[in-house]
């Protein structure tokens, strides 16, 4: 069945230094992230509610779900939003994404590199959204 998925497009920001992770570093993401910022450690779009950063996550088993996260240039990451069966809406996650610039939170982007770890990207903010048409977790 086809499903409207939610597609948040997101811009790198050139880090200077300013980041408490190092790119290309790997974190075990229970320890490193989840235990001191908080977030679900089981989503893919986690929301801190004592520190003001989202993470997101990428790459694992991800694609088995129906997500389908890529650079489209250089600079530009489409992430698709959370929900895995039916049709996307911006709630919960993807509402925390798309309102990151307002809320004042940073967007920190890591992709699975292996069991429990992650492998930090960059820091990303809200260029654009979009829906697409594409497949859930059912098929």
């Amino acid at each position: 069945m086809f499903t409207l998925e939610a597609v948040v497009f997101c811009r790198l920001i050139r880090q200077i230094g300013n980041s408490m992770f190092k790119i290309d570093s790997v974190y075990n993401r229970r320890r490193d992230i989840h235990d001191m910022y908080g977030g679900n450690w089981q989503s893919g779009i986690c929301n801190s509610r004592s520190h003001p950063f989202i993470f997101i996550f990428s790459g694992g088993k991800g694609y088995t779900h129906g997500y389908s996260d890529l650079w489209v240039s250089e600079d530009i990451y489409a992430y698709t939003g959370e929900g895995q069966v039916g049709d996307m809406e911006f709630t919960r996650g993807n509402l925390a994404l798309l309102k990151h610039l307002e809320a004042g939170k940073r967007i920190f982007f890591f992709e699975a590199v292996g069991k429990g770890l992650v492998q930090y990207k960059s820091e990303l903010e809200l260029h654009d959204f979009d829906y697409q048409q594409g497949k859930d977790r059912e098929g």
